[in-house]
């Protein structure tokens, strides 16, 4: 159990470090469309692009990830993940700024997403408490992001020094990752997962009706989690008129009440079925982000986008955990599956980015209700698995 615990913790402070980056990054994009002279649609395709080229390159991380390459991918891709952080830090324009991200996103997917993966096939019995843990994880560095970039303004250390210090404690993250054992580690050549058995798996779980569901399901529920996150200080400078460091408090009520959630969560669904939650939670979010949009008072705006990050909690990991299910003991080629439907998602941004440049980001936001409409729609009843399908999957 020691040895556990002491594996659980690693991976929990690669995906810390990970959401932090990613916390700090979507505060900064006022500082950074300054400082590099960004439009929207610029903005839109350094959202899209490295994250539709992540989506092109990690499946085929994913299903090496099920063959003895795990450890090698993962270490690599933690190189990878700091050197480009440092990239990002050092950009001084649109295309450099595309290059480093293009690769920081199939890095992440091979150093943080495998490490996903291992601590959902270490310990089985354990995964949905381990997934919450890790979500948690996510969403501490997601508050603690933007708090650090704030400070580091406030110092005169900048947005650019924040990523430098991040690729530091990215590395420091890499060489803690080199001593865990990695469960594949001691299997046999017949016990491993082969690239062709893996891509043809692969393939074929992207026929099944259960995968598709919650793949698409991830991808709309995304609008409400990471999209509108990315939004947020650019809509209250642009649209409610505030100043980059007045938008740091909707951005940090959006990730300090997300966190509560995300805590909150674990108890609860101990005692609720984590798919009526979702049902309702969703309703409610809907209902909020109307309000939102439409509220003209600044600070209401603030109580709102709390409650919004708060009440859509659980969202990706509930809906992870049963992606997860479909296919128990082969989550790289989850992560295989994830990135292919993950094109969809990558699109999203750049298709919100254009909507910005052309009717303005005030009326690009509505098309985010797409999130909350889908898991209304698409959520299924009853079997909380995933129906028949991912029921004689775990059979």
């Amino acid at each position: 159990m020691r040895r556990l615990n002491g594996i659980v913790w690693v991976f929990l402070l690669v995906e810390f470090i990970d959401e932090l980056t990613y916390g700090a990054n979507e505060a900064a994009w006022p500082l950074i469309r300054r400082d590099l002279g960004l439009s929207y649609t610029q903005i839109g395709l350094l959202l899209s692009i490295p994250n539709l080229f992540g989506s092109l390159v990690e499946p085929a991380l994913g299903v090496l990830g099920d063959t003895r390459w795990r450890r090698t991918i993962v270490l690599t891709g933690g190189v990878v993940f700091a050197v480009t952080l440092a990239g990002v830090a050092g950009a001084w324009c649109f295309p450099v700024m595309l290059a480093a991200l293009l690769l920081h996103y199939p890095a992440s997917g091979g150093f943080v997403n495998l490490a996903q993966a291992e601590l959902m096939d270490v310990a089985p019995d354990r995964r949905d408490q381990n997934m919450a843990r890790w979500t948690a994880a996510g969403s501490l560095g997601v508050v603690v992001g933007p708090l650090i970039l704030g400070g580091a303004c406030l110092i005169g250390f900048g947005w650019r020094g924040v990523f430098l210090a991040l690729a530091v404690a990215s590395a420091a993250a890499v060489a803690l990752s080199v001593r865990v054992p990695f469960h594949r580690d001691g299997q046999s050549d017949e016990e491993q997962l082969g690239l062709r058995r893996g891509l043809v798996e692969a393939v074929a779980a992207l026929k099944r009706g259960d995968v598709i569901r919650w793949l698409l399901l991830l991808q709309f529920s995304n609008l409400m989690l990471d999209v509108l996150f990315s939004l947020l200080a650019l809509y209250f400078v642009d649209v409610v008129g505030l100043s980059p460091a007045q938008a740091t408090v909707a951005v940090t009520a959006w990730t300090t009440t997300g966190l509560l959630g995300d805590l909150l969560l674990i108890p609860l669904v101990e005692r609720v079925d984590g798919l009526a939650y979702l049902r309702v939670s969703a309703l409610v979010e809907l209902v909020l982000f109307v309000g939102f949009l439409l509220m003209p008072i600044p600070w209401a705006k603030f109580v709102l986008v709390g409650l919004l990050g708060m009440l859509n909690a659980g969202w990706y990991a509930i809906l992870k955990a049963r992606l997860y299910g479909t296919m128990p003991g082969r989550s790289g080629t989850v992560m295989a599956v994830s990135n292919l439907g993950g094109w969809l998602g990558s699109l999203m941004p750049l298709g919100l980015g254009v909507a910005a440049q052309r009717w303005g980001l005030g009326s690009a936001m509505w098309f985010l209700i797409a999130g909350p409409v889908a898991l209304l729609v698409g959520l299924p009843r009853g079997d909380a698995t995933g129906g028949p399908e991912a029921a004689r999957a775990e059979g």
